[in-house]
């Protein structure tokens, strides 16, 4: 082991509640262009700039859970990373990113990226209760009052 479980499932947690509140920015920032509050360049040019550390962080959670040996976890969270890096490699060479001011309005990509990101939400939010029970798991394994010593007889638990 890399890391103590507990601190593996907490810097996991961290790295979840970072991200869901992420992506609690990326919904608001989305909605205001919906709402013409912000012009599509500056919307993504927000967006763009948390990109690679939304992917980053995820693939470095992933990373950490692989060398832990946590494998279900790590299981869990591969699909994500994968589909993370697909999305930063399927844009066009010209785009100025994954949110593109051209394409966003033109080519009706506002409703898919909005349900990209409430899907997000929806799989981050699960994997931070997941994340939430293994912690919790991993604190109240063993015995931690040690009432089991070699001279003490426990009668009742």
């Amino acid at each position: 082991m890399f890391l103590p479980e507990t601190a593996v499932f907490c810097i996991t947690l961290l790295v979840y509640g970072a991200i869901l509140l992420l992506l609690i920015y990326y919904v608001l920032t989305l909605a205001d262009l919906e709402c013409d509050y912000l012009n599509a360049q500056e919307c993504c040019r927000r967006l763009n700039f948390w990109v690679i550390p939304k992917f980053g962080s995820h693939a470095l959670l992933c990373f950490l859970l692989l060398i832990c040996g946590h494998w279900i976890m790590f299981l869990l969270n591969l699909p994500m990373v994968v589909w993370l890096f697909y999305e930063l490699h399927r844009q066009r060479r010209d785009s100025l990113g994954v949110y593109d001011p051209v394409d966003i309005h033109s080519r009706g990509l506002l409703k898919v990226h909005l349900r990209n990101c409430m899907i997000y939400l929806g799989y981050y939010f699960v994997m931070f209760f997941v994340g939430l029970y293994c912690l919790i798991s991993s604190l109240i394994k063993g015995d931690p009052i040690k009432r089991h010593e070699a001279d003490e007889i426990v009668t009742a638990f």
